[in-house]
């Protein structure tokens, strides 16, 4: 993917709507120092582009009863393209799966599996996880907390 140009403006513009999302025009012009128009006309082309992709709410994961994050690293017996497909439709259905990587190194996939407790995490992995052709093996971390959570990088 090219990388897109941006100016002072768009960057000051992404960091802004990167801590509040709802910000109106009118207040990220303000926030920015832009008129409402230019910078409607800015947030959409960089919606066009591709720089910014959506918004959304940030969810306390906790407040909703879902208080335990760990850390999956799954190795594939194969690495072939069936393979990996299968393996990744599998964990599209999985909600417990709220992050998945294609990695390099020794282990092909990072997830991030979230659940009430650990008898819930025990019941993904065992009822679930483990049962997904080609899964060679699994390695589980446990967060004991969060250091930083930043969203998405910005310049």
């Amino acid at each position: 993917m090219e990388s897109v140009k941006l100016d002072d403006s768009d960057i000051r513009i992404l960091r802004r709507i990167a801590g509040d999302g709802r910000i109106s025009v009118q207040a990220l012009g303000d926030a920015v120092g832009l008129s409402p128009t230019p910078v409607a006309r800015r947030l959409k082309r960089l919606e066009e582009a591709g720089v910014i992709t959506g918004y959304a709410a940030l969810i306390d994961e906790a407040a909703l009863g879902f208080e335990t994050s760990v850390f999956v690293s799954v190795k594939l017996d194969k690495q072939i393209d069936d393979a990996l497909s299968t393996f990744e439709g599998a964990i599209a259905a999985f909600p417990e799966v709220v992050d998945c990587w294609l990695m390099t190194g020794n282990r092909d996939y990072l997830m991030r599996v979230v659940v009430r407790n650990m008898a819930d995490f025990e019941k993904f992995l065992v009822g679930r996880l483990t049962r997904v052709q080609g899964v060679a093996s699994i390695e589980s971390s446990i967060p004991l907390r969060r250091v930083k959570s930043a969203g998405a990088r910005t310049p």
